[in-house]
This record gives C-alpha cells, sequence and structure tokens, in this order.
C-alpha cells in the first residue's frame, strides 16, 4: 500500500506544471508564519530578475498534505519549536525523493529542533555543508564565497547546509544568516538596500535551482 502511495504522489508531483512554489506550516508551537512579506518579495525579484512566472500570492501547504506534491519548491521558517508525526515525516521524505525541494531559513532559534526532525524524515542522512563552488551559488547570481551574511545572531560565519538524496540536493538550510528576514520589506529590519539586494540574489538562486533540478 505505501508503495502504491507513493507512485500516485510521484505522478501527481510530475505532472504538475505549475511553476509555484509554497510555505510550509508545521507543527510543534514555532512560529512558520513568521517573516510574511518574505516570500511575496522575492517571488517579485525572481519573476523580474530571472524570469519566472510564480503566483504573487504564495500558499500555504502542511507537511503531511498531498497538496505540497503540487509545488517544486517549499520554504519554511521560524524561531522556534517543530515537530513532524511519523506520517508527516513520510509524507516529506516521498515529497523530496520525488523531485520536491525544501529550503528551510532559521530565523534564530530553529536550529536544534530542525536537525531533530529532519533526522525522522532522513535516519540516515547528514546535514553537509554546502562548498562555495557549488551549483546552488552559482545560477544567475555568483555567490563565489558561498553564501551571504544578511543577519547577525552569534557572531559566526553563514552557513549553507544540505541534505543530498542519490546525489541531488533536496534540502537548503541557511544558518546564521537568516535569508528571509533579507527578504522582507525594507522597513522591518531596516537593512541596507546592498545587503536586502544579496539576500533577494541568493533566494533567487535557490529558486532557479530548485526549478532547474
Amino acid at each position: 500500500m505505501k508503495q502504491i502511495l507513493f507512485l500516485l504522489f510521484t505522478c501527481l508531483f510530475l505532472n504538475t506544471n505549475a511553476q509555484d512554489v509554497a510555505i510550509l506550516k508545521y507543527n510543534g508551537g514555532g512560529d512558520w508564519y513568521s517573516n510574511p512579506t518574505a516570500i511575496p518579495n522575492l517571488v517579485e525579484f525572481a519573476n523580474t530578475n530571472i524570469k519566472t512566472s510564480i503566483s504573487k500570492n504564495p500558499q500555504t501547504v502542511t507537511v503531511g498534505s498531498e497538496e505540497i506534491f503540487n509545488f517544486p519548491l517549499v520554504f519554511m521558517t521560524g524561531h522556534g519549536n517543530v515537530f513532524f508525526s511519523d506520517d508527516e515525516a513520510t509524507n516529506l521524505r516521498n515529497y523530496l525523493i520525488s523531485g520536491g525541494f525544501l529550503h528551510i531559513s532559521d530565523n534564530y532559534g530553529l536550529d536544534k529542533f530542525i536537525r531533530k526532525e529532519l533526522k525522522k524524515v532522513f535516519p540516515k542522512l547528514e546535514l553537509k555543508e554546502i562548498p562555495s563552488n557549488h551549483a546552488i551559488y552559482n545560477q544567475t547570481f555568483k555567490f563565489p564565497n558561498g553564501l551571504p551574511k544578511i543577519h547577525e545572531h552569534d557572531k559566526k560565519a553563514a552557513q549553507g547546509f544540505g541534505l543530498f538524496y542519490e546525489g541531488r540536493l533536496i534540502v537548503f538550510y541557511d544558518f546564521e544568516t537568516d535569508l528571509s528576514d533579507g527578504w522582507e520589506d525594507e522597513i522591518i529590519h531596516n537593512n541596507p538596500k546592498s545587503v536586502r539586494e544579496k539576500a533577494l540574489k541568493m533566494g533567487a538562486n535557490i529558486i532557479e535551482y530548485a526549478f532547474k533540478n
């Protein structure tokens, strides 16, 4: 039965031709809904600069829903606790191995929770730091030094981590930088234009990479 469901979900994903993204809603009490202007601003930037045609009103999908298979890319952020049930972990795993992509942006405080929950999804996979020569840093916009630093948290370098499944990057996790804060309306964090531009360009690279791979 599980194999049949997986095949059905895979067909659903592969047959969708929508060039859209979604925001991931999860349980555990963390504020999955934080940074509400981030994705709309990133979508506008991507549509203008890398010629995507993403809906300007991103939908929300839950971890365990069938609807997640309608989107080639889902975004996740927050400051607090994350919890995936066994069924949700299985659903997310099926989504990712059938072609989906997850971008996680640590909004400060997410790290210890998301690492634990990702182990439910892929018990045998380890988050690996992604080298600066990886394709995700070298799409339309080039980041020769890897992940740009957007927000200061603990005076640590920005790091981009990934989960790889059969050689394909399926999860990109930005840590100690908070890309999604850099995508928000300028008035919210008062980031200089140059900082917001770096964040948006890196976000556009993530979209471009996910859509191509």
